[in-house]
């Protein structure tokens, strides 16, 4: 049987967030079926790729934390069932924590203000997995997520 990770990316004024699990493939959708874009990703031997509406994300296992990028943003992940991180850069960007109890994950990426809070049911995903998606689906469906700033 597939496992299924859902959830909801900001609140009541937020997206919904449905991927399947199979193996070690996780496909779905960030969003409806108008104002969306699908989720593909691939767990590898070392880290995560795949792609999430046109974009590409590609993350690596690197000295204990997941870093690579997801679209034109940097990410940066520690941790399995407790989450912290960032993504984005140091200016323009968003912390990262999470926390998975059981089979439910909830957590924050940015600030109590202008951030965005997640709640995602995971099935039998570390909490991990259920953080990145959510992180993919933001870069997804948040403007402000997928800008990238000059130098």
């Amino acid at each position: 049987m597939d496992d299924l990770i859902k959830g909801r990316l900001g609140g009541a004024d937020g997206y919904d967030i449905r991927c399947i699990i199979e193996g070690d493939s996780i496909s779905g959708r960030a969003g409806g079926k108008l104002h969306g874009k699908d989720i593909d990703l691939e767990i590898t031997e070392r880290g995560v790729q795949g792609s999430v509406g046109n974009d590409p994300v590609k993350i690596e296992l690197d000295g204990g934390e997941l870093r690579g990028n997801v679209g034109s943003q940097k990410l940066v992940l520690r941790g399995v069932d407790r989450v912290t991180g960032f993504m984005g850069e140091p200016i323009v960007g968003w912390n990262v924590v999470a926390q998975q109890t059981g089979e439910h994950l909830s957590g924050q990426l940015g600030s109590t203000v202008l951030g965005r809070p997640f709640e995602m049911e995971l099935g039998s995903a570390p909490g991990w997995v259920g953080t990145l998606v959510a992180l993919v689906a933001f870069y997804a469906l948040e403007p402000r997520a997928s800008v990238t700033v000059n130098r």
